[in-house]
């Protein structure tokens, strides 16, 4: 089966990572981390651009494509940090009025019972009452949590989240590439050195890996290959996450780095939905 991207699918990419770029580059992910508020007008203009619109028919105004699109889509977000619950809000257009314009913000109850930014949603999907505020490890993901009978994962959620979890993958393999060509030690840039350069490869390596596995579960839509393409997907932005930071070094730590934020998210999404020990279940279940 060819998994390579359409001209048209190539494009979509291309216009997204430049609306992203304009509208959310650094200045205003640091903003949102200093904040920590859900902004609005971005949340509009994601919607006037059809983000959340993307899988609505067009007959009911919106965009028509299907979900191999949709995971190119969250795979940009991915790449940008970009906050908020938009795999909810996305899979609401449609069915909860306002969001595929991006005039409402929708949120949904995990099957981990974690509700992300429930007091920023106009709606949340599933049982919240009970729901308590914790200490969410990444400043751009406040969560709450609830307990009892919780809903199962539904496939395209977490097929979409294991696509942001690709972007971030991507994004440090593009860091600490960048890095490890203009940072020199003893005369030379530390991407000539070996271990830096296994670091690098391997970073690579996870994160096709993972996009392979995540476009061709789109495709098929098979259960347990969304299964494993989310365990993928995880390891593959955790694993970077770190392997970014060692290439950082001991700036990758500090507060200024926008690496630990990327490593932060990445542990969020993979605990948010079907963590690693159920995908495995799921996966092993289908052998």
């Amino acid at each position: 089966m060819d998994f390579r991207l359409s001209q048209d699918q190539t494009d979509l990419v291309r216009g997204v990572r430049e609306l992203l770029a304009g509208r959310f580059g650094r200045d205003a992910l640091r903003a949102s981390v200093d904040s920590g508020a859900l902004d609005r007008g971005l949340w509009k203009e994601l919607g006037d651009a059809g983000f959340f619109a993307l899988r609505l028919p067009e007959a009911d105004g919106g965009v028509g494509l299907g979900l191999p699109e949709a995971v190119l889509v969250l795979e940009e977000a991915g790449r940008a940090l970009l906050p908020g619950p938009l795999v909810a809000t996305q899979r609401a257009a449609g069915t909860v009025p306002g969001a595929a314009e991006g005039l409402a913000v929708v949120t949904e109850v995990s099957s981990e019972g974690l509700i992300p930014w429930r007091d920023a949603a106009d709606v949340v999907l599933g049982p919240v009452e009970g729901a308590v505020p914790m200490r969410s490890v990444d400043p751009l993901t406040p969560l709450h949590r609830v307990s009892g009978t919780l809903p199962a994962a539904r496939p395209e959620t977490v097929l979409l989240t294991a696509a942001e979890q690709v972007g971030t993958a991507a994004w440090c393999t593009d860091a600490a590439v960048a890095h490890a060509r203009r940072r020199e030690q003893f005369g030379r840039p530390i991407g000539a050195f070996q271990a830096v350069k296994h670091l690098c490869a391997g970073m690579l390596v996870r994160t096709e890996l993972a996009r392979a596995a995540v476009h061709a579960a789109a495709v098929t839509g098979d259960a347990a290959e969304i299964a494993g393409a989310k365990l993928l997907a995880d390891d593959a932005a955790v694993a970077n996450a770190r392997d970014c930071l060692q290439v950082h070094g001991g700036m990758g730590f500090t507060w200024e780095a926008d690496v630990h934020l990327h490593l932060k998210r990445a542990w969020v999404r993979a605990a948010l939905v079907l963590p690693g020990a159920r995908a495995a279940e799921e996966v092993a279940a289908a052998l």
